[in-house]
Protein backbone atom coordinates (compact mmCIF):
# COMPACT_ATOMS: atom_id res chain seq x y z
CA UNK A 1 0.00 0.00 0.00
CA UNK A 2 1.46 3.34 -0.90
CA UNK A 3 1.92 5.86 1.43
CA UNK A 4 0.51 9.60 1.74
CA UNK A 5 2.85 12.19 1.18
CA UNK A 6 2.48 15.50 3.08
CA UNK A 7 4.26 18.74 2.74
CA UNK A 8 5.29 20.54 6.13
CA UNK A 9 4.75 24.55 5.66
CA UNK A 10 8.52 25.10 6.32
CA UNK A 11 9.75 22.17 3.43
CA UNK A 12 7.35 24.25 0.58
CA UNK A 13 9.00 27.20 1.53
CA UNK A 14 12.03 25.86 1.39
CA UNK A 15 11.39 24.84 -2.12
CA UNK A 16 10.07 28.07 -3.46
CA UNK A 17 12.89 30.28 -2.22
CA UNK A 18 15.43 27.85 -3.50
CA UNK A 19 13.13 27.67 -7.42
CA UNK A 20 12.85 31.46 -6.81
CA UNK A 21 16.59 32.33 -6.60
CA UNK A 22 17.64 29.64 -9.82
CA UNK A 23 14.72 31.25 -11.48
CA UNK A 24 16.43 34.60 -11.14
CA UNK A 25 18.60 33.77 -13.30
CA UNK A 26 17.75 30.67 -15.32
CA UNK A 27 13.79 30.20 -15.41
CA UNK A 28 14.45 26.64 -17.20
CA UNK A 29 16.72 25.39 -14.47
CA UNK A 30 14.72 26.20 -11.79
CA UNK A 31 12.13 24.56 -13.83
CA UNK A 32 14.26 21.18 -14.44
CA UNK A 33 15.76 20.99 -11.03
CA UNK A 34 11.95 21.22 -9.58
CA UNK A 35 10.85 18.81 -11.75
CA UNK A 36 13.51 15.90 -10.54
CA UNK A 37 13.28 17.00 -7.03
CA UNK A 38 9.28 16.27 -7.59
CA UNK A 39 10.51 13.02 -9.45
CA UNK A 40 12.15 12.23 -6.53
CA UNK A 41 10.06 12.65 -3.75
CA UNK A 42 6.74 11.14 -5.41
CA UNK A 43 9.16 8.06 -5.54
CA UNK A 44 9.02 7.78 -1.81
CA UNK A 45 5.14 7.01 -1.55
CA UNK A 46 6.20 3.41 -2.84
CA UNK A 47 9.66 3.72 -1.04
CA UNK A 48 9.44 5.25 1.95
CA UNK A 49 13.04 3.36 3.21
CA UNK A 50 14.52 4.03 0.72
CA UNK A 51 16.97 7.58 1.94
CA UNK A 52 19.40 7.14 3.99
CA UNK A 53 18.88 7.55 8.06
CA UNK A 54 20.10 11.07 8.74
CA UNK A 55 23.66 10.99 10.01
CA UNK A 56 23.41 13.99 12.16
CA UNK A 57 20.31 12.87 14.42
CA UNK A 58 20.05 8.93 13.87
CA UNK A 59 16.45 8.74 13.78
CA UNK A 60 15.34 5.75 11.99
CA UNK A 61 12.32 7.80 11.13
CA UNK A 62 14.22 11.15 9.89
CA UNK A 63 15.35 10.09 6.45
CA UNK A 64 16.69 11.79 3.34
CA UNK A 65 17.78 11.88 0.24
CA UNK A 66 20.27 13.97 -1.22
CA UNK A 67 19.57 15.44 -5.23
CA UNK A 68 22.79 17.45 -5.11
CA UNK A 69 22.51 20.46 -3.86
CA UNK A 70 19.88 19.71 -1.60
CA UNK A 71 19.20 17.07 0.82
CA UNK A 72 15.57 16.64 1.19
CA UNK A 73 14.93 15.53 5.04
CA UNK A 74 11.67 13.49 5.72
CA UNK A 75 9.86 12.03 8.39
CA UNK A 76 8.61 8.37 8.01
CA UNK A 77 5.08 7.81 10.26
CA UNK A 78 4.63 4.23 9.77
CA UNK A 79 1.22 4.25 11.74
CA UNK A 80 -0.04 6.98 9.44
CA UNK A 81 1.21 5.35 6.46
CA UNK A 82 2.69 8.65 5.34
CA UNK A 83 6.05 10.67 4.57
CA UNK A 84 6.06 14.15 5.58
CA UNK A 85 8.78 16.28 4.06
CA UNK A 86 9.89 18.20 6.72
CA UNK A 87 12.80 20.42 4.78
CA UNK A 88 14.41 20.81 1.51
CA UNK A 89 17.45 21.97 2.77
CA UNK A 90 20.68 23.20 0.02
CA UNK A 91 23.41 21.40 1.56
CA UNK A 92 25.72 24.56 1.85
CA UNK A 93 23.63 25.48 4.28
CA UNK A 94 25.01 22.60 7.28
CA UNK A 95 22.62 20.99 9.07
CA UNK A 96 18.98 21.28 8.50
CA UNK A 97 17.44 22.10 11.33
CA UNK A 98 13.84 20.67 12.20
CA UNK A 99 10.57 21.83 13.66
Amino acid sequence: MAFKLKWSRTARLDLWDMLAYIAESDPQSAADFGSRLFDVIERLKTFPDSGRVVPELQDPDIREIVQKPCRIVYRVRRKDQCVEIARVWHAARGIPQLG
